[in-house]
């Protein structure tokens, strides 16, 4: 309960840093990978929450206390209800059946009851019991924190994911057999296109920014995503929600695609998804699992360096400073920045060693690591790439453009054993924290970002799954 706080606490954190971010004007091009664009719509922020005009929360909540936590939650299932009631038949065969029976508990107190034969006490959660065809939320901490840390939008996206193993049983995209993992990966997706429909304007009840409040979204689904497991491990990875990346990239092809792709997600869908990307952490010979991060200090950075120009093998490789930026067309970054006059990197050790301090939920911080500082080294590394490539270099498309050269690295030092610095399992979710919450990576040769967190990890998954004339293509 104690992480889970932290981790809620953590993400306000790091999102309120994301407001502080430059972004850049530009031109706009297809509409999925437009940089003023969130999955096709306009990035904007704005309101987000409870309408001022909403319905009163309808049903009984059995355990109910009336309060504030039980309404919300309640006022989400409506939402979600009414959504399905208007679209389940576009996507799937059947009829929708509305969930009715819906509990609340408070996992704060020991006489909290066992629901869907399970332990509610010291287990903050919300779950759907295909038995009983129920709903049950937590109001004690669940609930509460993640309103106040990611919005009222946020707890009704929660719920979506509830409702949406509901749609699974009604549709019959599931059986027995069905593992974990693409159970809650179709889930994922099914909440993603309920909150297009919120983004969309069409929910009575609930509304929500494209910007800053569709991040939060995002920030709740990063959090609560599986640990990094080691190799001994392996079998449980099925049995999971999914890494960051998995849960955000389902969500997301809900939001951009609708309903009908959920349910052709399956772990062949999945293990293509994922490609060759490392799942778990080697064990070391002692038995104890490595960290998986690495001290970030001159001589990593310089190997890094290295390993990039093995990857891209440019005709002139860019040289690396340490000392300060001195650049006359190209404003510097806090922790890297590229001049393209001189075709330098210039890096700020200190401070890139501050973002890449491994900590998360027990820290109250939100997931961070040491890629989540190398990510954008690679980064300013792209931007040598796509200049001796051709093309400007400060535009909103360039910076969607590095993200995806930046993915195109990452996926080619997670396959390649052989280099002097390798991406482990729990890296890529540590790029996606940043790029939710400061935007480095999919940054322009001034620092300047996209509105919408949404956009920059699409466009860094397009690297990450294709590769660098895919991103000339897709971001010109």
């Amino acid at each position: 309960m104690g992480s889970l706080k932290a981790a809620l606490i953590a993400a306000s954190v790091a999102l309120l840093l994301a407001g502080c971010a430059a972004t850049t004007p530009g031109v706009a091009v297809s509409p999925l990978y437009d940089p003023f664009r969130a999955g096709g719509l306009p990035a904007e922020d704005g309101p987000s929450g409870i309408r001022e005009d909403t319905p009163a929360p309808q049903g009984e909540v059995k355990g109910g206390d009336g309060g504030d936590a039980d309404k919300l939650a309640t006022l989400g299932v409506n939402d979600v209800a009414e959504f399905w009631e208007k679209n389940y038949s576009d996507a799937f065969d059947g009829s929708f059946t509305a969930v009715e029976d819906l509990e609340s508990y408070n996992s704060e107190s020991p006489s909290s009851p066992e629901i869907c034969g399970g332990e509610t006490y010291e287990n903050p959660n919300a779950l759907f019991c295909p038995p009983e065809h129920l709903i049950a939320w937590d109001r004690g901490v669940l609930v509460p924190l993640g309103q106040q840390f990611f919005g009222d939008t946020s707890i009704a996206a929660l719920l979506a994911h509830e409702y949406g193993h509901a749609i699974q049983d009604m549709a019959q995209i599931v059986d027995e057999n069905t593992t974990t993992l693409v159970s809650e990966q179709q889930a994922d997706c099914l909440a993603g296109t309920y909150i297009r429909w919120v983004a969309e304007g069409k929910s009575p009840r609930f509304r929500l920014s494209t910007g800053d409040g569709l991040n939060h979204v995002l920030a709740g689904v990063l959090t609560l995503r599986d640990p990094t497991y080691v190799a001994d491990d392996a079998p449980y990875l099925e049995q999971g929600h999914g890494t960051a990346l998995d849960r955000i990239s389902a969500f997301q092809i809900g939001f951009t695609s609708g309903a009908s792709e959920c349910g052709k997600i399956d772990m062949d869908e999945i293990t293509e998804r994922r490609g060759d990307l490392p799942l778990t952490l080697p064990e070391e010979n002692g038995g104890d699992p490595p960290s998986g991060d690495v001290e970030i200090t001159k001589d990593v950075v310089t190997s890094l360096v290295d390993v990039l120009g093995t990857v891209f093998q440019p005709a002139e490789a860019p040289k690396l400073s340490f000392d300060a930026p001195q650049c006359s067309d190209a404003k510097p970054g806090p922790a890297a920045s590229y001049c393209p006059e001189s075709n330098t990197i210039f890096v700020d050790v200190p401070t890139l060693a501050e973002m890449g301090r491994p900590s998360d939920r027990e820290d109250y911080t939100l997931l961070q690591g040491d890629n989540t500082a190398l990510s954008v080294v690679t980064s300013r590394y792209a931007l040598a790439i796509e200049h001796e490539h051709g093309g400007p270099l400060d535009s909103a498309t360039a910076a969607l453009r590095t993200a995806c050269m930046t993915g195109v690295a990452q996926r080619a030092m997670s396959e390649n054993a052989g280099l002097a610095l390798t991406l482990t399992a729990g890296d890529l979710d540590e790029a996606v924290a940043g790029l939710l919450t400061n935007g480095m990576v999919a940054s322009n040769v001034n620092g300047e970002t996209v509105p919408a967190g949404f956009t920059r990890i699409v466009a860094f998954r397009s690297g990450l799954s294709g590769n660098a004339d895919l991103c000339y293509i897709r971001f010109k």
